[in-house]
This record gives C-alpha cells, structure tokens and sequence, in this order.
C-alpha cells in the first residue's frame, strides 16, 4: 500500500502480485478508511513502485487538468455485476455525468438502478473508475464513499454539471 498527495487530500493506492492496480481511494473518509484497512489485510498484495509512481504521475496530471483518461493496468476485485458496473463508468466521458437510471438502462435493464447505485458505491479504484461521474435523476449529487465534498470537488474539476446528463442509450 501507497499513500500519494492530492489537492483533495491523501490516497491510498494497492496493487497485486500480476503489477495491476486494485485499490485507489481518499484516506481520509470513513467509509474509505475501512475499505483500506480490509485491503491492507489482502496477501497477495505487492509493493510496485513502478506502477506506484506511474499512478501518482498520472494523478498529478488529472489534477492538474492535464489529464481527461488513465493509463494504468487495473484489477477491482468484485462480483460478476459490480464488474459490469465499473466497465460501464469507464466509459463516461471525462466532463460528463450518467444518472443511476441511465446506467441501469445502459446494463440492459431499467429496474437494476439500486443494484447500480449499490455496485458504484462499491467500486475500488475511485477516480480511474469514475463512479463519481454518476448522479441522481433529477441532476443531484448523490452517493460518493468520499463523501459529497469530493465528489463535487471531482465534477468541478473536470467541468461537469449535472444538467449536462450524458445518455449512453442515445
């Protein structure tokens, strides 16, 4: 485990033995903290200050408006859906939002928009996998395990507004 320096605060970074990233998140946020403490338990984690740097790298550029996607091998570890989930937030465009709905529709079944909005709270790599790009319906910011504060900090960051929804189904 890694701990880097963003204007947002620390985070942590975890990556496995195959030099794949499997946890990214904001250290200081609870729900996050605790997530990071079950990963640090993980054996097969590894120490990869290659691929470390390049994320801290690759970090610094998105924080620096420099950067709109990443470049790095991933690896979340989840159920069979939550690994569709995440796929699909990987393909919302940076400076865009997706409603909850929009991604359970995205998915193949309008119904699924809790089991999204449970999958997205779950995703381990935050930012790369940019769950934080997924808004209420009704163009609100709802649900971030970084805490709201972030997840605003995050859209203002790429230039997103909740009234600029992003379809996928169109």
């Amino acid at each position: 485990m890694r701990i880097v320096q963003s204007p947002l605060g620390p985070i942590a970074l975890a990556a496995d033995a195959t030099g794949a990233l499997v946890y990214l998140g904001f250290q200081d946020h609870e729900p996050r903290t605790r997530r990071q403490a079950r990963m640090a338990q993980a054996p097969d984690l590894a120490d990869d200050p290659a691929l470390f740097a390049l994320a801290e790298r690759q970090l610094e550029d998105y924080f620096q408006g420099h950067r709109t996607t990443f470049d790095l091998p991933l690896a979340p570890r989840g159920t069979p859906f939550q690994l569709r989930v995440w796929e699909e937030l990987r393909r919302i465009p940076y400076g865009t939002v997706l409603s909850y709905g929009a991604l359970a529709r995205r998915l193949g079944d309008p119904l699924l928009t809790r089991a999204v909005g449970t999958a997205n709270g779950a995703n381990p790599i935050s930012i790369i996998i940019p769950c934080h790009r997924v808004i209420g319906a009704d163009g609100s910011l709802t649900g971030y395990a970084g805490g709201l504060d972030l997840k605003q900090a995050l859209l203002e960051l790429e230039g997103a507004r909740p009234r600029r929804l992003f379809d996928l189904d169109r």
